[in-house]
């Protein structure tokens, strides 16, 4: 319901009631993406200076990022869950450039986390002024992906906070491995496939500290998850919103989440299982990089924009398979993916939207309306920081 309002208001939203800068984005998408690629080291330069803005201008100037940019209301306060799982990307640009300025962005995100985790070890969904405010299963599990790397980079200080999330997800997960206790309330309800995501969290933690039932909890919900698999590749109880058409957002958590658990335990079938999504999602790519931002369960077009999110997402994730399959197909949708992100991104633009990745193209899709998120740029960033390391295979 709430995707055919956004979709009614977006068709009849009057060109005259939007801001100068949202008319000019959406008659600029109007004429197609730019034919030029700027190419991947100029993309994540440009998006890496547009998270270091989001975190300084963050609405509620606490360390954490901002949300958004919105081209209706500028910008957000800071979001827990993704400044989370920016963490490990932050570092990761850090240890790749030797820019300290970074590591010390890096750290402010995490105190920030440390400081606002429940006594019990879990994280608020929405942002940091959302209402209401209460633990969630899937905020802490991408938060607990920046506690891990966290610890990894800088040591202890941020190891208790990590257990105590780990430990939080782990004891209140269900017997069958799926987590129903702690719902987001900022979605619809319903069981998530795409909570694979949260159990990657695990993954990490249990590599830092094993022997404590991380990583086997996150293979319980992969085994749970894979019961929602369809033999194309599709999953059921896939998206925020709509079951039935998910958005290209959640099937790349889904399906990254499953290729972490590959890589944590090299079970058999996990690859296969992957791959099966992989390949679907490669053959819904067109030539030119676009994949609709959501997909039916025959993984046919479901929506008239592409989800830049879900794009790079899925790009990352390819890579992978090509990088664990050698099979070249992957690679090639991949890249054209990126291609495609790549071109939609502004580098010598207006400073709010120089190196921001919009929530949909053209930027009144129903993903992220008029607004550039941080984590597409996070996600934009992974894909083509590995792409680069791929090279010219």
């Amino acid at each position: 319901m709430r995707t055919l309002l956004t979709k009614i208001r977006n068709t009849l939203a009057p060109q005259a009631s939007l801001p100068a800068a949202a008319r000019m984005e959406r008659l600029s998408d109007r004429r197609g993406l730019p034919a030029l690629d700027p190419g991947p080291q100029a993309v994540v330069k440009a998006c890496t200076a547009w998270l270091s803005a989001a975190q300084d201008h963050s609405s509620s100037n606490d360390g954490g990022v901002a949300r958004d940019y919105s081209l209706l209301t500028g910008w957000s306060s800071s979001y827990p869950e993704t400044t989370g799982y920016l963490i490990p990307t932050v570092i990761a640009l850090a240890q790749r450039t030797g820019d300290e300025a970074l590591h010390g962005r890096a750290r402010r995100m995490l105190d920030w986390c440390v400081a606002i985790q429940f006594p019990e070890g879990g994280f608020q969904g929405g942002k940091i002024d959302s209402t209401p405010r209460v633990p969630v299963t899937f905020n802490t599990g991408q938060i607990l992906l920046g506690l891990a790397a966290g610890v990894a980079a800088y040591g202890e200080a941020y190891e208790n906070a990590m257990h105590r999330a780990a430990s939080w997800l782990r004891d209140s997960q269900d017997a069958d491995g799926c987590w129903r206790r702690h719902p987001t309330p900022f979605a619809s309800a319903g069981d998530k496939a795409y909570e694979t995501h949260v159990a990657w969290g695990l993954f990490e933690a249990d590599r830092i500290a094993p022997g404590h039932g991380y990583g086997a909890a996150g293979l319980r919900q992969v085994d749970w998850a894979l019961t929602k698999q369809r033999p194309n590749g599709w999953f059921a109880s896939n998206c925020l919103d709509n079951p039935l058409l998910p958005l290209t957002h959640t099937i790349g958590y889904a399906l990254r989440g499953l290729l972490e658990a590959h890589r944590f335990s090299a079970r058999a079938g996990l690859l296969d299982a992957a791959a099966r999504t992989g390949t679907s999602v490669a053959k819904a790519v067109r030539d030119d990089g676009y994949l609709a931002g959501r997909l039916g369960p025959d993984f046919q077009q479901a929506a008239s924009y592409a989800c830049l999110t879900g794009s790079a997402q899925n790009a990352h994730c390819l890579f992978l398979l090509y990088q664990f399959t050698g099979e070249r197909r992957y690679l090639d949708a991949g890249r054209r993916l990126n291609r495609f992100v790549r071109r939609a991104v502004s580098i010598d633009g207006p400073a709010h939207a120089r190196g921001g990745v919009k929530g949909s193209f053209p930027v009144d899709g129903d993903y992220g309306t008029w607004a550039y998120l941080n984590w597409a740029a996070k996600f934009c960033i992974d894909a083509n920081l590995l792409e680069m390391e791929i090279g010219d295979a």
